[in-house]
């Protein structure tokens, strides 16, 4: 029998070693667990469902979808999500940023309400899982690198607000479509508001004030949740659903099933390409900032790549079991750590106490007011806005203050998969402009010889020689840059015959770099001349090596002396000109 385990943990560690180990983490998660976690893990499991079940039914409700859609996603993509994910602690489900992009995208295709609108939901989830399995498998993780924080905190804030003006209609009770579109949902209020049910809104700022007078009081209470079950109490004991307040209904006992969606209508699928793009790269951009900063605190090694793969089979799985598209969650993943959470099997418990729930209080839940619902909303979309973060960015950082104003106001005026899409756009553009643009400056020694300062005034070390130094990768996107920078110093300075490159902080160089240089040393050559390199480091000599251009430019040229500056003016230089 010892043998048998034995070969069997022998052939599993094999099989985790190969490139399909990232289906397999389920493995490597049940061969390392302890007895002694399992007892904690159901406790935080259990901690977070008490967060996760209002939350469910409230985000479905922001996507117009029915609460047992909501319910579907919390318990799927909380287990498929642990259990193929890297971080211990990322609970992964419905959340407020993806049910919002799911209604904007699927307003624009479908009529909500209908069948159809629940089957394209779930639909968008697939080709969302699709898009971040395919990711992960190509191990493009390091893609979330380039997307800038002030991107997310501006969709965030301006999502948050989207949210708020949103449930406004259910708060109030009023009876018009709704809809993500900013203006018109502040123009319905004000053009609805004398049909105010005045029950229904006493009742949801009730619970508002209920919510947040146990934030300040008790933290720790699950607010939100204490908060539905007495606005629920509250309907049931006086039949308030007689008297005009509207609720939320029974729900269905039932397991998440396998769903018949229309995965193979190519034109459903070609409409919903742009926003299943958009939700993808927001919900990556999002749980790993959240992985990440959880796992700061616990000293955990993430694998990027893994996480992708989990949060894109996660959606599969929603998709094609009732549910619509799911990302991290910051408020549950915090609860997870904070409540004791080992490993994550604690996520997979928090999705099997949502089923349990499911199963035993479905009934209850024809209770839950709406207006109360909304009330869970607004205090999660004021949360949503990080005005510290705002404040912060807005005082350090011009660039990262245009990029969040920008996405926040895009996210407030066009459809939402355009704004996160074109925030992302600009936050690469940012980056590659600077590093299309590396600083290429003239340097001098200073009167001891120590050190080398920049050029000011245009005072000159020597008329014969001129040194430079790049500050930057030398790839396509740069040289055109680094060329016209040094081209223009030699205007400047005519009779530099000899050229030190200083290329300590240059850590990549490409084909286009190499013919770059090329050119420069042809040009100085021509005059009787010679360019030589300091600093090379070991990546980007290979290059020059693996490419031809250390024939070119000739291995002497290539000064690995502590002095290179004295070597210039002792071997190089024409003594009569240039004194050392």
């Amino acid at each position: 029998m010892k043998n048998r385990l034995a070969k069997l943990k022998f052939h599993t560690e094999r099989l985790l070693q190969e490139d399909g180990s990232m289906f397999l983490q389920p493995l490597e998660i049940f061969r390392k667990y302890k007895w002694e976690w399992l007892r904690p893990d159901i406790l935080a499991g259990l901690t977070v469902a008490i967060v996760l079940l209002p939350q469910a039914i409230a985000y479905a409700m922001i996507a117009e979808l029915p609460p047992q859609t909501g319910l579907y996603a919390a318990i799927v993509a909380a287990i498929v999500g642990s259990l193929w994910g890297s971080s211990k602690h990322l609970h992964t489900g419905p959340t407020n940023a993806a049910s919002l992009l799911t209604l904007g995208i699927l307003l624009q295709i479908v009529e909500p309400g209908t069948p159809e609108f629940i089957a394209a939901a779930g639909c968008l989830a697939v080709f969302v899982g699709l898009i971040r399995l395919a990711l992960g498998l190509a191990k493009l993780g390091v893609l979330v690198n380039f997307v800038a924080d002030s991107v997310v905190i501006g969709f965030t804030a301006g999502a948050g607000i989207l949210i708020s003006a949103g449930q406004l209609r259910n708060l109030l009770n009023l009876d018009y479509q709704g809809t993500t579109a900013f203006l018109f949902n502040i123009q319905s209020v004000f053009k609805h508001i004398p049909e105010t049910h005045i029950p229904s809104l006493l009742l949801g700022l009730a619970t508002l004030f209920l919510i947040i007078l146990l934030r300040m009081l008790i933290p720790k209470l699950p607010a939100p949740f204490i908060g539905m079950t007495i606005a629920a109490t509250t309907v049931a004991v006086f039949n308030l659903d007689e008297n005009g307040i509207r609720v939320l209904g029974e729900l269905p006992r039932s397991f998440p099933t396998i769903t018949a969606i229309p995965i193979y209508d190519m034109t459903l699928l070609g409409k919903l390409s742009m926003g299943a793009l958009a939700i993808a790269a927001i919900g990556l951009v999002e749980a790993m900032s959240i992985a990440r900063t959880i796992a700061s605190k616990n000293g955990q090694r993430l694998n990027s790549n893994q996480e992708f793969v989990g949060q894109g089979l996660a959606n599969i799985a929603t998709g094609f079991l009732g549910g619509y598209p799911v990302s991290g969650s910051f408020t549950r993943s915090i609860v997870n750590q904070k409540a004791g959470g080992v490993t994550q099997l604690a996520g997979v418990f928090s999705g099997l106490w949502i089923l349990v729930a499911l199963l035993l209080l479905a009934p209850l839940a024809r209770f839950l007011p709406l207006t109360s619902l909304a009330a869970v909303l607004l205090v999660t979309a004021w949360n949503m806005v990080d005005k510290k973060e705002i404040v912060r960015i807005s005082r350090s950082s011009r660039g990262d203050s245009v990029i969040m104003f920008s996405t926040l106001g895009a996210t407030l005026l066009l459809p939402l998969e355009f704004a996160v899409l074109s925030g992302m756009m600009v936050s690469f553009s940012r980056h590659l402009l600077k590093t299309s643009t590396p600083d290429v400056h003239e340097v001098v020694p200073d009167e001891n010889f120590h050190h080398l300062l920049k050029v000011r005034n245009r005072r000159q070390m020597c008329p014969q020689m001129g040194l430079i130094e790049i500050e930057g990768s030398l790839y396509f996107g740069a040289v055109a840059h680094v060329e016209e920078e040094i081209q223009r110093i030699l205007k400047r300075s005519p009779g530099h015959v000899f050229l030190l490159l200083r290329m300590h902080r240059v850590n990549h160089i490409d084909v286009s770099g190499v013919h770059m240089l090329e050119s420069v040393i042809g040009q100085i050559r021509d005059k009787g001349g010679d360019v030589y390199f300091d600093g090379i480091r070991s990546r980007v000599l290979h290059m020059m090596s693996v490419s031809g251009f250390m024939r070119f430019l000739g291995h002497r040229n290539i000064l690995r002396k502590e002095d290179p500056i004295g070597f210039m003016f002792h071997k190089v230089l024409h003594p009569g000109i240039c004194i050392y």
